[in-house]
């Protein structure tokens, strides 16, 4: 909440064009010293309302900008009574107010603020679509929240943007207060509104496509990402998001999977942040995969040799390390990898490029673990190949991939968010296509994203034992 510096009603009043005498001087006067306010030139802003009160004493334009001065001081109690000196003489402005309740608030007077920000709604309601009202509101419901008057906090922010639909401000604090209530799939759509109507430049070119994707509005995603790619031509997690961004309407072709560049980027981009990001989102993929291992293959005892396909920043590896006689992970991010080399159980890391470090590695392997990897893929024939060949027989495979529903049309899908759902059909024949014996599908949530569930498929599959069985 910022204590506005723009004009008054009474302060464009007292600056309209007059021909001559002392009301022009005043206007003169008052236009150059909120000028200079605006412009944040305190030390000549200061003078310059003085010699006002001086000629005009209790002039409620200078006395309300000098408060605003006075709170940019941090001199808050002078702040408060200027303004309200200002508005004994014109009690029904409504900025007055607004400001009255912002300087109020930076005190610690929540009630009082409050109040002043009743009082700015009141008498900026009498104008149609009032901005002046809508920014009293959107501070109301601030404090509010603030207060621990959460419903309330909802009620005035949604009012705020009733009455204005383009103020991003309050779908912002709309979304922190809905979020706060538990409300989250509510509170990010309240969130992607405000980013997509804040102006584009002003923030990060990825978040504002996040939040067109999260509210389907693929044709401005689209021309974001079309702009993206005029200044960077080849960029490859643009081409991908466009690619998944027009998936839905056949409008360009869909790749068959995501490219190593568009992976490398995305994950070297966050591998930092990664860890925490999915443990706020509850991920489960690691958990889920480690627990069809075992049941597909018993206790461990560290007898197996895995390799963990796609292991990023090794989230599967402390489950994965007791089953392992030897433990080696491949992932196509240098950064992902540096972070999975700190946690000390892996026997060797590889960057490389799944399919190819797999096809490397004939009957190297007890089983292919591979946690959240394959929904960057949309065919997953060769795939599967590759984790055939580097099978010894009786080995097993265990993945993830994020679910179409029973009976979908589409064997997969490129989803808005870049990555692919496939449909059970499809796996089970892709599976069979590639020489494994699949177990039943289990249907799991994988983490949440927007606050809603993301659906998977939980695969084991295993290669037919042609009597050589599994290393001892």
């Amino acid at each position: 909440m910022k204590v506005r510096k723009t004009p008054t009603a009474a302060a464009a009043a007292s600056a309209a064009p007059a021909a001559t005498g002392p009301l022009a001087e005043l206007s003169a006067a008052l236009a150059g010293a909120i000028e200079l306010l605006r412009d944040e030139r305190i030390d000549e802003a200061e003078p310059a309302l003085q010699s006002i009160l001086n000629r005009w004493p209790g002039q409620p334009d200078a006395l309300h900008y000098l408060g605003v001065l006075r709170h940019t001081q941090g001199r808050l109690d002078e702040a408060v009574s200027l303004i309200r000196d200002a508005l004994a003489a014109m009690p029904e402005f409504p900025g007055a107010w607004n400001n009255l309740g912002n300087v109020l608030l930076l005190a610690g007077r929540g009630t009082e603020a409050a109040q002043a920000y009743e009082r700015a709604v009141q008498f900026a309601s009498g104008v149609k679509n009032s901005a002046e009202a809508v920014r009293a509101l959107n501070n109301l419901g601030v404090l509010h929240r603030k207060l621990h008057q959460i419903e309330r906090s909802e009620l005035v922010l949604r009012e705020a943007v009733q009455r204005d639909p383009e103020f991003a401000d309050a779908w912002y604090n709309l979304s922190i207060t809905l979020i706060e209530m538990g409300r989250i799939p509510e509170g990010l759509v309240a969130h992607s509104k405000a980013v997509a109507l804040w102006p584009e430049e002003a923030q990060s070119r990825q978040e504002v496509i996040r939040a067109l994707t999260r509210l389907g509005e693929h044709e401005r995603c689209a021309k974001l990402l079309r702009e993206w790619l005029a200044e960077d031509p080849g960029n490859a997690v643009a081409e991908h998001m466009l690619a998944a961004c027009l998936a839905g309407d056949g409008a360009e072709a869909v790749p068959a999977r995501a490219s190593d560049d568009y992976v490398q980027q995305v994950f070297d981009g966050f591998a930092a942040s990664f860890d925490a990001k999915l443990e706020a989102l509850n991920y489960r993929a690691p958990g889920l995969v480690v627990e069809a291992l075992r049941a597909a293959v018993g206790a461990p005892e560290g007898r197996l040799d895995i390799v963990d396909a796609g292991c990023g920043t090794g989230l599967c590896g402390p489950g994965l390390k007791p089953f392992a006689r030897r433990l080696a992970g491949c992932d196509l991010s240098e950064g992902m990898l540096r972070r999975a080399h700190t946690r000390a159980l892996y026997d060797v890391l590889h960057q490389a490029e799944l399919m190819h470090y797999l096809r490397t590695q004939p009957a190297a392997f007890d089983a292919v673990v591979s946690a959240d990897t394959l929904c960057y893929f949309g065919a997953l024939e060769e795939a599967l190949a590759a984790a055939h060949a580097t099978l010894r027989p009786g080995g097993t495979l265990v993945f993830t991939v994020e679910a179409l529903p029973e009976g979908s049309a589409t064997t997969h899908r490129l989803q808005a968010n870049g990555r692919y759902a496939h449909g059970p059909d499809y796996l089970r024949t892709a599976l069979a296509a590639s020489g494994f014996e699949a177990r039943p599908l289990q249907p799991e949530t994988l983490r949440m994203e927007g606050g809603e569930p993301v659906r998977g498929w939980l695969v084991t599959a295993l290669k037919p034992d042609t009597g050589g069985g599994a290393a001892a």
